[in-house]
């Protein structure tokens, strides 16, 4: 075993895992509301993880340090590798404003090279990444190339027959978050199944996970598939967006169970026992790492009246309502022209919790679903037949989770009780894995 770093992490036994989580959730909740609290809580976050080697675990392993661009090489600046598939061809692009290749975007490093791209593809946030989440994208031309853009959002989220017409190949590269309804892969999902269609070959260019070094939620059920969430895995599925691929195009995900002809650029130097810090934010609300590492938990009180600090200077790192009866974080979310257009409670002094720390402290070195979250704020939430939305099944990718909050049952065992499926899910995963594992 090779030490890199002060943090360790339990894997593989639960119960000395849910013990640090009892621990850390009790103080967080019952302790919260005063200073002294907020200091006790993040003392005893980190003397968990610091110290967990002393407890007995089954399984361990050390978290691997942090890396940046200048540690690795994404897909897209492995230019050696896949200039030569493009040679000739005509190229549709799928990218948004991380699809760079160091300083340069790949539109223009592709244009520069005298690649021959036909149309650009832009996905959720636009081909800038200047929408705001849900909001339509229309389609136009790219101001710097002259290249037509073709929006795969609002109503047109799959490219039609006319949109792949004349095109050979299609290049995927867009920084993915690791979390299920995080709308890219969907749009992968998609152009998978138009290229199968219309007989378009599809080039992944690969880049890290932020959140791959984990795995857990609850799997997505059939018969809540939407675009928040397409195909079956869990919240956090621990994957690149090129292993995904490999996944959809190996379990016959695609409609009518097609495949395309899919191949994958690798990013060099990655593993999935590593920490990648992203170099641009991935979407306007997601301005941080620590939000990052909240997103999976949190996205899912979008499915709640509860605001996550949209509209604030520290989108999902925030949570709370007006009146809320725990946490000490007062906030007032605003409107946001590109980000956070009309937020839940705009101009309402809502109470709640900052959760950055906890993301630093416990998230970065072990995540997790934080289920304890949603359970505790529904306890305390004033009108509990308006705590659930029409959109929180969906996210959840089942209706099992509203009805455990609802019936009281404990974090723990809500979180045991998709402990078999998540498994299931796990060893199906290392089928398609390009990178070392993080377990």
């Amino acid at each position: 075993m090779i030490v890199k770093n002060s943090f360790i992490q339990c894997s593989g036994d639960m119960k000395s895992c849910e013990m640090i989580s009892k621990i850390t959730h009790c103080i967080r909740l019952r302790k919260m509301r005063t200073g002294k609290g907020v200091i006790l809580f993040l003392l005893l976050s980190c003397s968990c993880l610091r110290l967990s080697a002393q407890l007995p675990f089954k399984n361990y392993k050390i978290v691997l340090r942090d890396v940046t661009d200048t540690d690795i090489r994404v897909g897209a600046a492995r230019t050696e590798i896949y200039f030569p598939m493009l040679r000739g061809q005509r190229i549709a692009v799928c990218a948004n404003h991380t699809s760079m290749v160091g300083s340069t975007h790949l539109v223009d490093t592709l244009h520069a090279s005298g690649m021959q791209i036909v149309r650009i593809f832009a996905p959720e946030h636009g081909f800038r990444g200047e929408a705001e989440a849900g909001k339509s994208v229309a389609d136009g031309v790219d101001v710097q190339t002259g290249i037509p853009i073709v929006s795969l959002y609002g109503s047109h989220k799959k490219p039609t027959a006319a949109d792949m017409k004349d095109i050979d190949i299609v290049l995927f590269d867009i920084q993915d978050v690791g979390a299920r309804f995080y709308t890219y892969i969907s749009t992968l999902h998609y152009i998978m199944e138009a290229a199968a269609e219309n007989q378009v070959k599809v080039l992944v260019l690969d880049r890290p996970n932020p959140n791959g070094f984990w795995v857990d939620g609850p799997m997505l059920e059939s018969r809540f598939s939407s675009f928040v969430g397409m195909d079956p895995i869990p919240i956090a599925h621990g994957m690149t967006v090129g292993e995904l691929a490999r996944m959809i195009n190996g379990e016959h995900w695609l409609k009518d169970s097609l495949r395309c002809d899919l191949k994958v650029i690798n990013v060099y130097h990655y593993d999935h026992a590593l920490r990648y810090q992203l170099p641009i934010p991935p979407s306007p609300n997601l301005q941080c790492m620590e939000a990052v590492y909240l997103y999976p938990s949190l996205c899912l009180f979008e499915g709640t009246p509860l605001s996550v600090g949209r509209g604030t200077d520290r989108p999902f790192c925030l949570l709370g309502f007006p009146k809320c009866k725990l946490g000490n974080m007062a906030f007032r979310p605003k409107s946001v022209p590109g980000a956070a257009l009309h937020p839940p409670f705009e101009e309402k002094l809502c109470q709640g919790f900052d959760l950055t720390e906890l993301a630093n402290t416990v998230l970065k070195n072990g995540n997790f679903i934080h289920i304890d979250l949603l359970v505790e704020m529904y306890k305390v939430y004033p009108d509990k037949t308006k705590f659930f939305n029409s959109s929180f099944n969906r996210l959840a990718g089942t209706d099992k989770l509203q009805q455990q909050i609802k019936e009281g049952l404990p974090a723990t065992e809500i979180r045991q009780s998709w402990q078999p499926e998540l498994e299931a899910f796990k060893k199906l995963r290392k089928k398609y894995l390009l990178y070392a594992d993080f377990e």
